[in-house]
Formats: structure tokens, C-alpha cells, sequence
């Protein structure tokens, strides 16, 4: 039934996303080239939380659940498994008061209306993956935004989306390159569910009916402790929640 209904369903959410981006596409060009920073900011957050609910129209339901009193007076990374492109709009409008940024491929900056726009021009790392060297600049930039603006970060540190939901290894270099930028940054491990499961049969159709949800879990204090061990610490906490098999303490590249 998710299938035969996502046949039906898909056409009419693919255009209500389409549309979403085709209309704020000059709305974040008069923002950013006329008014600044606050007023980009604010039109991205809206963009989101009109994307984040277009899934409705595939009878998804979308759950954030957030009971940890993070603080704003410092940068944050954030720290979540990656399961389809349908994670990133909640995470930003969700989690908009702390002005998160995103390490993305920079392939993404051309071509795709308000999502390009936005990468190229909101402050986020976009990097070649081709190029270690202009990744790790980029990401060190980032750093000292984050610093500067008391901005935060957030990293997909599988390096790759999961198809069905088991988590992957993490990555410990981006978040050791942030670390070494901005050392006091709180780490902090988010959760997500089920978004996988919108895209099990390709990008048509999409599954109908999928409960969506995003959980941030404890913070974690990166003092005194490598990268290696913060990040092991968060893997292993996001796997917990998702009742996956804890991942080994192991020395990472």
C-alpha cells in the first residue's frame, strides 16, 4: 500500500517541492543582496519549514524531539547519521536558533534553485572531495565563522547515505578539523529515523506513510578527549537510540 500510494502521491509532492524552491529562489536573492545576513537567514528558515512539510503530501508525519538545554552563547556541532536528503530541511528549521551551517559537496552550489543559492551564500564549507586540501581549508573557514558568530555546524560524519537505515562508520576528520579551530564548541549527537524509508523503492515512488523523526540526544564535552574519542562516543550514542550495535573503539583516519 506505502508503494501503490506513493505511485499516486509522489507527482503532486514533487511539484509542491519544486514549486517551493522555484519561489524562494528571488526571495533569498532580494535577502542576502539587499537586506543582509538576518534577513537570508530568516527567508532559509522559512524555505525549510515549508519543505520539511511538503512531505504531508505523502502522508509522512514529521517528530523533532529536542529536551536538551543547549546553550546559544557558544558553537555547537551537531552530529547526526544520514539517511536520505529529506533529513537536512527539519534539521534547519528545527534547530534554527543555532544558526547551523553544513559541510556540503560543492557540486551542490550550481544548479538547484534556493538550495544552490543558500550553499554558495550561507556561510556553510563547500568542498571538493577530489581535493583534501581545499576541503580542509574550507572546513577551517567554517571554524572561524563559527567562532566569530557563535555559529554552529552540522556534520554527517558517515560520509555517505545509508539506503536502509544501518548506520556506517564514522569519519573522524571533520569534526577533529572543527575541534582544532574551535575547541570549545559543544558536541552534540542527533538521531534520525525512518527518513531512509521515504526513499526504499528510488526517487519514484516515494513510500507513503513513513514516520519521520529527529532526536537530539545529550551533548557531549570535548575537553580533554580526542577527536577520535568524542566522536566514537557519539556514533555509539546515536546507535543506542536507534538500537544498533555499538561501533568499536578504534583509532580512526
Amino acid at each position: 500500500m506505502n508503494k501503490f500510494l506513493g505511485y499516486l502521491l509522489s507527482p503532486v509532492f514533487y511539484l509542491c517541492f519544486f514549486l517551493i524552491l522555484v519561489i524562494f529562489q528571488p526571495i533569498q536573492w532580494f535577502c542576502y543582496k539587499v537586506l543582509g545576513y538576518a534577513a537570508h537567514k530568516r527567508s532559509v528558515d522559512i524555505l525549510n519549514f515549508f519543505l520539511t512539510y511538503s512531505t504531508l503530501t505523502l502522508g509522512a508525519s514529521t517528530r523533532f524531539i529536542n529536551r536538551q538545554a543547549l546553550p546559544k552563547d557558544r558553537p555547537i556541532i551537531f552530529m547526526a547519521n544520514h539517511q536520505s536528503m529529506y533529513d537536512i530541511p527539519a534539521l534547519i528549521w528545527f534547530l534554527r536558533k543555532y544558526h547551523v551551517k553544513f559541510i556540503s559537496k560543492i557540486e551542490l552550489t550550481k544548479g538547484i534553485p534556493s538550495i544552490s543559492f543558500n550553499l554558495k551564500y550561507g556561510g556553510g564549507a563547500n568542498i571538493d572531495r577530489k581535493d583534501s586540501k581545499q576541503a580542509i581549508s574550507e572546513i577551517i573557514k567554517l571554524g572561524r565563522r563559527m567562532k566569530e558568530h557563535t555559529w554552529s555546524a552540522m556534520i554527517f560524519p558517515e560520509g555517505t547515505r545509508s539506503k536502509d537505515g544501518q548506520m556506517k562508520p564514522f569519519q573522524v576528520g571533520g569534526i577533529a578539523t572543527l575541534l582544532k579551530v574551535t575547541p570549545h564548541a559543544l558536541i552534540v549527537p542527533v538521531a534520525i529515523e525512518n527518513s531512509w524509508k521515504l526513499v526504499q523503492f528510488g526517487s519514484f515512488p516515494l513510500s507513503f506513510g513513513e514516520r519521520l523523526k529527529w532526536t537530539v540526544l545529550p551533548p557531549i564535552e570535548p575537553a580533554g578527549r580526542t577527536p577520535d574519542e568524542v566522536s566514537n562516543e557519539a556514533e555509539n550514542a546515536i546507535r543506542s537510540h536507534l538500537g544498533q550495535l555499538p561501533a568499536p573503539i578504534r583509532e580512526r583516519i
